[in-house]
């Protein structure tokens, strides 16, 4: 962690300490609602500008110089780790990533190499530079995908709306994808504590696809290496664990002892929050829709959530996923002023 943080109400927060003010950053802050963002794309592909870290390190800047936000979070992408791992991955314009060689069999998922921290020195660099442009100013996030998450983009080779190829895995040889859960849980250790070795501030686990699973299948697909990866992690920082669409997971979410939940926005955060574990911190929950909305609507639904938290000690305020990028560059901006004149 940075010796001295200039702004530390993040970190006071996730370690469940009283702050004045909620602190505030977003999910996908770093991104394509950006003017900025995109005079950045327009010269580079997106991989590029993940393994370039100079590059990552200008991307992670922007929200923080252009919206002075409580958090940076390091620009980076939660399948570099299949990638490393020998996943062909590419992005496309209005399609999104792509593997063209999908996991599906025991012979692909044995030519998934873990050993491969070497190939993700890119990002250790990149948080070097982004830790130097800080200075201490706020502490820097990194993050990684959970397991689950990232089998189902593996065998699935795109994103999907059904989950129908992992279902089909996890149903007909369950043996197998444990078998690749394990290899990524195991690189996905290495890779968190790597980024804490280095000298992120914090770290975020991210399950995007859980809402896919049923109760018994999240148990045993996802909740159980989300566990294991949290208790092997180097707790010099603060973890937070994010499942989208999944607050009905609320309570195994608690047993993977996270310093703090991150939930979407179909909970009530309150109820939530008074769910948890004394000293157990809590991240949300706008949805990020709001944020085409007019900015007295923008303003009532984000104070509606943080005067709700009123008297909790421990609450972030964040977006239920991420920032979209065609939500207007003024009204996220008004979201940052109307939580940052926010005081308890």
């Amino acid at each position: 962690m940075s010796t001295e943080l200039k702004n530390d109400l993040f970190i006071r927060a996730a370690l469940a300490e009283q702050t004045e003010r909620p602190p505030i950053w977003m999910m996908r802050q770093a991104g394509r609602f950006m003017p900025e963002y995109w005079e950045i794309k327009n010269k580079y592909s997106f991989l590029e500008m993940c393994k370039t870290p100079e590059i990552a390190a200008d991307v992670t800047m922007l929200p923080v110089d252009l919206l002075d936000t409580d958090a940076a979070i390091l620009f980076s992408d939660i399948l570099v780790t299949p990638e490393a791992m020998g996943g062909d991955l590419s992005f496309e314009q209005g399609v999104g990533p792509r593997f063209s060689n999908p996991v599906r069999t025991w012979e692909d998922a044995k030519r998934l190499d873990v050993d491969v921290l070497p190939k993700l020195k890119y990002v250790a660099d990149a948080i070097q530079v982004i830790q130097q442009r800080l200075n201490g100013r706020i502490p820097l996030i990194g993050f990684a995908g959970a397991p689950f998450t990232i089998l189902s983009y593996l065998v699935e080779g795109s994103s999907t709306k059904d989950f129908k190829n992992t279902k089909l895995l996890l149903n007909n040889d369950p043996e197998l994808a444990h078998y690749i859960l394990q290899k990524i849980a195991d690189l996905t250790v290495d890779y968190l504590n790597m980024q804490i070795a280095v000298g992120v501030d914090a770290v975020q686990l991210f399950d995007s696809w859980a809402s896919a699973l049923s109760w018994n299948d999240y148990k045993e697909f996802s909740h159980a290496y989300n566990q294991q990866i949290i208790s092997k992690l180097n707790r010099s920082v603060p973890v937070i664990s994010f499942c989208k669409g999944a607050s009905v997971f609320a309570p195994l979410l608690i047993e993977t002892n996270p310093n703090v939940i991150s939930i979407d926005w179909n909970a009530d955060i309150r109820t939530v929050k008074n769910s948890l574990p004394e000293g157990m911190a809590i991240q949300g929950n706008l949805d990020p829709f709001v944020l085409y909305a007019d900015k007295k609507v923008i303003k009532a639904k984000i104070l509606n959530i943080i005067e709700s938290m009123r008297g909790e000690k421990g609450f972030i305020f964040n977006l239920g996923h991420g920032i979209m990028p065609d939500i207007p560059f003024d009204n996220v901006k008004y979201a940052f002023e109307v939580v940052k004149e926010f005081r308890y």
